[in-house]
């Protein structure tokens, strides 16, 4: 089983993914993950991905591509997974659509977390990163214990580039245009299931268990 899930940053996707790579045994592929790994390891693809996060930018197709190839073609890639962050723009659907073609295969379905700007906004703006373990933590929702500091391994936690409020308003206005051909494209398919994240997250992940069940 080949599933995308999809939405505007701060929508929750990582958290709905984790519970359902738990509970359907898939392997969670995030292109935002690989970037900040391939970033530590000064590797190419992430120092240039690095720069278009830190501007509040999608990272280019090309770049963003390349990463997705590398992990889908590596030696023992995993067949059945869970897209989180990718595709985002038409013609990264359209490399995605190739790469399964070799593959032979397809995705199953495209899931995408309807959630209302001002809501994502104060997700964003109050979230804060561990420096060290990268544990993240909420001003408001999810306070540490010690202000700015990890309650797992007492490391300083920052607020990253691109969870800044203009950062957020420009990433959204930037996923508002590039997304709009993109679930276009997966309706015509017939693929496109929204599901209402502007509700408790065991809500949300009830209505994404549903479409899942679906389409197995």
């Amino acid at each position: 089983m080949k599933l995308l899930i999809m939405g505007p940053p701060g929508a929750g996707k990582g958290t709905q993914s984790e519970k359902i790579i738990e509970d359907y045994n898939l392997i969670s592929i995030s292109t935002g993950d690989m970037f900040r790994e391939s970033y530590r390891k000064q590797e190419s693809l992430g120092l240039l991905a690095m720069e278009f996060i830190r501007d509040g930018l999608l990272v280019s197709d090309e770049i963003t591509n390349e990463i997705i190839r590398r992990r889908l073609f590596a030696k023992n890639a995993e067949k059945d997974f869970l897209l989180d962050g990718y595709p985002r723009t038409l013609n990264q659907a359209y490399d995605l659509d190739n790469i399964l073609e070799i593959m032979d295969s397809k995705l199953d379905a495209a899931i995408k977390i309807l959630l209302d700007d001002e809501v994502i906004i104060g997700r964003m703006s109050g979230r804060r990163v561990c420096s060290i373990c990268g544990a993240t933590f909420h001003i408001q929702h999810k306070p540490s214990k010690k202000d700015k500091i990890c309650d797992q391994c007492g490391g300083v936690l920052y607020q990253r580039e691109d969870d800044k409020e203009e950062s957020v308003l420009n990433r959204l206005s930037i996923y508002h245009e590039k997304t709009k051909p993109l679930v276009a494209y997966y309706k015509e398919r017939n693929i496109l299931f929204e599901v209402n994240g502007n509700q408790a997250f065991d809500d949300v992940y009830q209505e994404v268990k549903a479409v899942i069940e679906a389409v197995r």
